[in-house]
């Protein structure tokens, strides 16, 4: 496998992190279509946990199948697979080595009232990701909940485990609890647990498109003074990439609920354009009928290749 100079440029930028995490951010950044270009497309399948089987897949049943979805990635030429436990032992254990693998490391479910205690179990381990031969975990991390600071040494304890066994880290950050709804997606707020998770030493962020609300009035008051441009998407990105760490941090972005075609085609040109790294993109693949979700996987990599 031979680096290209784009991938060397954003492995430099981890000088302290050990070869094999090193190596392993390479795999996912070399794989698939993507390859090479610094951008990334994963596909996540977390949402039988967090919604419910029926909620997210009873739309496509065919979908209730792990293999539904790790065959589709490869398929689509996508960079990695995220899971939890279960599923990836299905994918690992089909098709070993087809595909990079994210162990999804802590999850919660709709069993459990959220509102200001919203919380996540730790439900796989670092000795899984490394059974199953994954490249990296992965972590949410909830700042604002009254579980933040319990999430964040959960997160500490993990990261360092994973780190000293070569694996790399990605940080699911989504402000929720002490804020308004509109406040789950302010530029603010998504900034702030962005640079949280590039501070707790992610090596990729997944954050949720921000919108141009401003939550918080001390912050209000700052963005407004530096006139911090929020008035486009692209824009929007652009600071988020620049809140971790102007850029040094990879930064992937969330595909969010189920839209329109051209709406999953919009965001992935402002997330190109405002320099993120790409999309983690789940519902918005499986809820469609398998022909189509391929199409519209097509379309998203032309789009990060600078085709469309």
């Amino acid at each position: 496998m031979k680096i290209t100079s784009k991938v060397k440029k954003i492995l430099d930028q981890y000088g302290s992190e050990c070869p094999g995490t090193k190596a392993n951010l390479a795999r996912m950044l070399m794989e698939g279509r993507l390859g090479g270009t610094g951008k990334m497309i994963i596909l996540p399948i977390d949402q039988g946990f967090e919604h419910g089987p029926g909620r997210s897949f009873a739309i496509n049943p065919a979908a209730y199948d792990p293999l539904y979805h790790y065959t589709m990635a490869i398929e689509a030429g996508l960079s990695a697979y995220a899971a939890p436990l279960g599923m990836l032992e299905v994918a690992a254990g089909e098709l070993p080595g087809a595909l990079p693998l994210i162990l999804k490391i802590n999850s919660s479910t709709q069993f459990v009232p959220a509102g200001e205690d919203v919380d996540q179990a730790v439900t796989g381990s670092v000795a899984d990701a490394l059974r199953l031969g994954c490249a990296a975990i992965g972590f949410t991390i909830y700042p604002g909940s009254n579980a933040t600071l319990s999430l964040l040494e959960q997160l500490q304890a993990i990261s360092e485990e994973a780190r000293a066994a070569g694996l790399a880290v990605i940080v699911w950050s989504y402000p929720r609890g002490h804020m308004s709804k509109d406040g789950e997606t302010a530029l603010d707020t998504i900034a702030y647990g962005a640079h949280i998770a590039a501070l707790m030493g992610a090596h990729i962020i997944k954050v949720k498109l921000p919108t141009d609300f401003l939550e918080s009035p001390e912050a209000k008051k700052e963005y407004l003074a530096h006139k911090v441009d929020a008035s486009t998407l692209t824009a929007r990105v652009r600071h988020v990439v620049e809140a971790c760490f102007q850029g040094r941090r990879m930064v992937v972005f969330s595909g969010g609920g189920a839209k329109d075609l051209a709406g999953v085609y919009e965001d992935a040109r402002a997330i190109r354009d405002g320099g993120g790294n790409g999309s983690i993109i789940g519902r918005n693949a499986f809820r469609r009928p398998r022909k189509e979700a391929l199409e519209m996987l097509d379309t998203l990599v032309k789009i990060y290749q600078g085709k469309l």
